[in-house]
């Protein structure tokens, strides 16, 4: 997204939060639905590297917009683009390390079959909105916005269809609440993904013509 020798390292950063964020979505859905106990610790134990990326993104940028050194207007709306989407991706992996925490009540395992295929296809559709959404970064891609919003639009319907699954099945309150939760959870992970595409979008809008 970014041009100078120095942008290309900030890149390569928020790119790695990219992956750890989509990466982190496809392994917290299999060890929920598979009750993997050792994945959903190793996920646990990640989102404080995901955290220290965002600090260190955000100290570089800084350094670079304070430096002294001349930036041109797109560099400098391309910096701060970045500033606003990596608490985006820090908030995507908080999310991803909730859906880890909740693996060991083993909840997969007591509701009904076609709640766990519907979680699934949550976790499916949120992992490809946040690939498209690092595509869109790496390309600076101001089209990608819209197409993520329809993607959004068939999580939300899940979102929707799995609530209802949920209230209709004869899980207990508590169980079908915490499922509703987790839920939530994906639900929100595709708004954070449609959040990055729109500051792709208004930064190219206003940056012109140039790329990367």
């Amino acid at each position: 997204m970014t041009t100078t020798t120095v942008d290309w390292e900030i890149d390569d950063k928020v790119l790695h939060m990219f992956a750890l964020v989509s990466e982190g979505i496809t392994a917290a859905t299999a060890a929920f639905v598979g009750v993997d106990l050792d994945v959903a610790r190793r996920l646990v134990a990640d989102d404080p590297f995901i955290n220290d990326l965002q600090r260190r993104i955000e100290t570089m940028v800084e350094e670079r917009l304070m430096s002294g050194v001349a930036i041109s207007p797109h560099d400098a709306r391309s910096m701060i683009a970045v500033l606003r989407i990596v608490p985006e991706l820090e908030r995507a992996g908080d999310l991803v390390e909730h859906i880890a925490l909740r693996t060991p009540q083993g909840l997969a395992e007591s509701i009904p079959v076609r709640c766990r295929v519907l979680l699934e296809d949550m976790g499916c559709v949120a992992a490809e909105m946040w690939r498209l959404a690092a595509d869109a970064y790496a390309d600076t891609d101001p089209s990608a916005a819209a197409r993520l919003r329809v993607r959004d639009d068939t999580l939300d319907d899940l979102h929707v269809r799995l609530t209802a699954q949920l209230a209709a099945s004869d899980i207990s309150v508590a169980m079908a609440i915490e499922m509703g939760l987790i839920a939530r959870f994906y639900e929100r992970l595709g708004d954070h993904a449609v959040n990055v595409a729109r500051r792709v979008h208004d930064g190219a809008e206003h940056g012109g013509t140039e790329s990367r």
